[in-house]
């Protein structure tokens, strides 16, 4: 069981961390002002340090209302039914980023796609696979072929010469 003083406080550290990350990247592209104005990191910079700040308020605020006695922060945020919900959707959507990664985008999709609505969604083959399949051919005609916008390639790709 995860409660809403331990959500709160795991976001808030979460959000803190990208922000830090934002501006230690900003500041290798330059923070300040040149003889042109900004410099490129200026407004990464500034954008990462606001979602630092703001998530290290959440961070106090969060704890000082723990410290006052607010009974909302006890109440149950996760519990262990809502967290096989969430990991039914996790588990599937990480599994199509690693396999887009290392199958390439279009096999990851029509994959993920069979597993969500055949095995979640509970759909028959036929609209399963004509989904999965005029998916990945859409988004292959619609983006690499009309906008000349190329997607993560694997070796299924490489050898079909797509």
């Amino acid at each position: 069981m995860i409660t809403r003083f331990q959500a709160e406080i795991a976001t808030a550290l979460a959000t803190l961390a990208f922000g830090l990350v934002i501006v230690n990247g900003a500041r290798e592209f330059g923070v300040g002002w040149d003889s042109s104005g900004p410099q490129p990191g200026a407004f990464p910079f500034y954008c990462g340090l606001l979602i630092a700040l703001a998530s290290a308020g959440t961070v106090v605020t969060t704890i000082g209302r723990r410290i006052g006695g607010s009974a909302g922060l006890a109440e149950t945020f996760l519990d262990r039914e809502q967290a096989k919900r969430v990991l039914s959707f996790f588990v599937p959507m990480l599994a199509f980023i690693v396999l887009s990664v290392t199958l390439g985008m279009y096999i990851a999709m029509v994959l993920y796609l069979v597993f969500a609505m055949r095995f979640q969604g509970r759909f028959g083959w036929l609209p399963t696979l004509a989904t999965a399949f005029g998916t990945a051919a859409f988004f292959y005609f619609g983006l690499e072929k009309f906008a000349q916008v190329s997607l993560l390639k694997g070796p299924v790709e490489t050898m079909l010469g797509l």
